[in-house]
Order: C-alpha cells, then sequence, then structure tokens
C-alpha cells in the first residue's frame, strides 16, 4: 500500500493549469500540495482538478499573491490555516488525512522569498522571511498526540552546501545566507523533524528543485536550488521509498521555475 505527496510552487495555478493537468493525468499522486496559486478561493480551478480524481481540496487564497492549496484523493479533515507574522498573508494550511491506519497532519508551507538584499535593516521583505522562520520553530512533528506529521512546500531556503550549484558564491545570496540556513535546520532540530529528500541522497550529491527564469538556457547553466522541501516525523521516514525531482518539468510549456517533488511512502 503506497502513499505519495506531491509538492509544487506552481506560479499562477491558473495561469499553468494545462501542466498541472498533464501532471495529474501522467503521475497521479495521491495529494498534490501547490503554493503561489496567486488567487482567491472562489478563483481557483477546483472543478477541473476534482475531474482528475481530486475531489477533496482545501484552500488558502488571496487575490494576486501567495496562496497554498492542498488536492487530495484521500478524505481531507481539520483543516487549519495559521497567519505567521499576523500580517494576513495566505502562506500555510494543513489537514488530516488516514492512511494505512495512521493519522497524518500535512501541512503545506510558502515561506517568504525575502527579497534581494540580505539585511533586515535595508529591507523588511527580509526581516519578514526571518521573523516567519523563527515562528516556525514553535511547530512540532510529535505536536498532535497519535498523529504524524508530514511538512511540504516552498520554504525559499537551500539549507546545505551542495543544496545550491555555489556555496561560496551564493553564501550572500537570499535564500542561502547563513542566519536563513541556520535557521531552517534549527526548525529541523526542534521540531523533531526529517528531511525526506536527503535521506536517500547523500549531502554530498547536488540537490536542486528550482531554475531561475533569468537563465537564457537553465539546463544548460543549471544553476539551481533546493528551495522545495518534504520533511515528516521521525515514525514515517522509515516508511519513505523514494522521492522524485521532476527536473523536465522546467521545461515544459509556460513553466514554473519550480518544479514538482513527489515523496512515495509504503509500508
Amino acid at each position: 500500500m503506497t502513499l505519495s505527496i506531491t509538492t509544487w510552487n506552481i506560479n499562477s495555478v491558473r495561469l499553468r493549469l494545462p501542466i498541472v493537468e498533464d501532471f495529474l493525468r501522467q503521475t497521479s499522486p495521491d495529494i498534490l500540495c501547490l503554493q503561489e496559486i496567486k488567487c482567491q478561493n472562489d478563483q481557483f480551478p477546483a472543478e477541473q482538478i476534482a475531474a482528475l480524481g481530486y475531489t477533496n481540496i482545501v484552500l488558502h487564497g488571496q487575490k494576486g499573491y501567495h496562496g497554498v492549496a492542498i488536492c487530495s484523493r484521500l478524505p481531507l479533515t481539520e483543516d487549519h490555516r495559521q497567519d505567521y507574522c499576523g500580517v494576513g498573508d495566505s502562506r500555510h494550511i494543513s489537514a488530516v488525512f488516514e492512511w494505512a491506519g495512521r493519522r497524518i497532519r500535512l501541512h503545506n508551507f510558502y515561506v517568504p522569498a525575502g527579497g534581494d538584499e540580505p539585511n533586515r535593516e535595508i529591507n523588511p521583505k527580509f526581516g519578514h522571511k526571518l521573523d516567519f522562520i523563527a515562528e516556525m520553530k514553535a511547530l512540532s512533528a510529535d505536536g498532535e498526540p497519535g498523529t504524524a506529521s508530514v511538512l511540504v512546500g516552498d520554504l525559499n531556503i537551500a539549507p546545505l552546501e551542495h543544496d545550491v550549484w555555489s556555496h561560496k558564491q551564493m553564501l550572500k545570496i537570499v535564500s542561502h545566507t547563513p542566519v536563513e540556513t541556520e535557521g531552517l535546520l534549527e526548525i529541523m532540530r526542534q521540531g523533531n523533524w526529517v528531511d525526506l529528500m536527503r535521506q536517500h541522497v547523500p549531502d554530498s550529491e547536488k540537490l536542486y528543485t528550482w531554475w531561475s527564469y533569468r537563465a537564457k538556457d537553465w539546463a544548460a547553466a543549471n544553476k539551481g536550488r533546493r528551495l522545495d522541501h518534504i520533511w515528516s516525523s521521525a515514525d514515517l521516514a522509515p516508511l519513505l521509498r523514494r522521492v522524485d525531482i521532476l527536473k523536465e518539468a522546467r521545461g515544459w510549456n509556460q513553466p514554473s521555475d519550480h518544479v514538482p517533488v513527489t515523496a512515495t511512502f509504503d509500508i
């Protein structure tokens, strides 16, 4: 009995609905988590996605910005939306589902990008990102009795040396600065989260999920970053069969700059 969960920053679900539909037809994960849907709840293409079997949908949308969604073949209950930093942004949603006799809480995050300058004194966006990360440290993988946890999303931080194309050149670039990477690793340590993407891939191996639109030939340059993540509580980690990064999706028609990442579990 398998369970597959995909995370994908889609960068406007209405604009990129054709590639979402193609992905669901071809890959058929049990659950699809989207970030940056960039629409209000009533504008989300729920009917089209439900027609492909994803009839259980929970949303936290926002006009023109941010927004997260969970689209599932499995029933979803107890959905919750957390307003991190109290600014009203739609950056988190969670819901509970049942699989293989387990109760699982699934969190879907879109962490602020943080702007271009890694200095909160002159760049409020960077300060917002750091505050968001600080609040996430309170989220524990073991926070609900009798409930396992999965956390996915665009966390906008590449925490390890080989999560970026050049560790040395990226140390002063937002998404890989020490204050960000240390903050994200502290969330994992403090919350007892397991980094599933690195469970079967050694830290010494390059691993990317995002390639900039700015590169004329993104594939040839291959200056990627691992900004998208899948974590779990320790009890689920031994059940992980594999994690697939669909790099080819970066070359699809009107692509997102992020690609789908899918974790497959097996009892």
